[in-house]
């Protein structure tokens, strides 16, 4: 099984879960930590999170920030097996990977990260293209 542990600064995290349990319906395989806000460490959350995976599990530690410090935190243990680290994440790539079931590899996984790329413009509106059109 695929285990997620979305960790941001602020309310980031919980946010992208929240969203992904309106897009998919459940996220159960989804644990957030919502950094800086309150006591609690990253790692401690991240610890809690690997000791409830399995040898079996696939563990994508995901980031808001690349070399921020709740990356440089997650880095440390994103080298434990069948554990990848991606970090700059955005709903897009999120919802893609969790809503999938089987393991991913590598290549599929970069994949992944370049749809998302992809999905990343800039949209402005061409004011001589505009069509009306009555949807009713």
């Amino acid at each position: 099984m695929r285990k997620f542990f979305i960790a941001s600064h602020g309310r980031l995290a919980s946010g992208m879960k929240s969203s992904l349990e309106i897009l998919l319906g459940s996220a159960e395989n989804v644990t957030v930590l919502d950094a800086y806000l309150d006591q609690t460490r990253v790692e401690d959350g991240i610890e809690a999170f690997f000791a409830a995976c399995s040898s079996d599990d696939q563990k994508f530690l995901l980031s808001d920030l690349y070399g921020g410090s709740v990356n440089q935190v997650l880095f440390r243990y994103s080298d434990q097996a069948d554990t990848y680290l991606i970090a700059g994440v955005n709903l897009a790539v999120v919802l893609e990977l969790v809503a999938g079931e089987t393991h991913l590899n590598e290549d599929e996984i970069q994949a992944i990260l370049q749809e998302s790329r992809n999905a990343l413009c800039l949209v402005k509106h061409d004011h001589a293209e505009i069509v009306q059109e009555d949807f009713f």
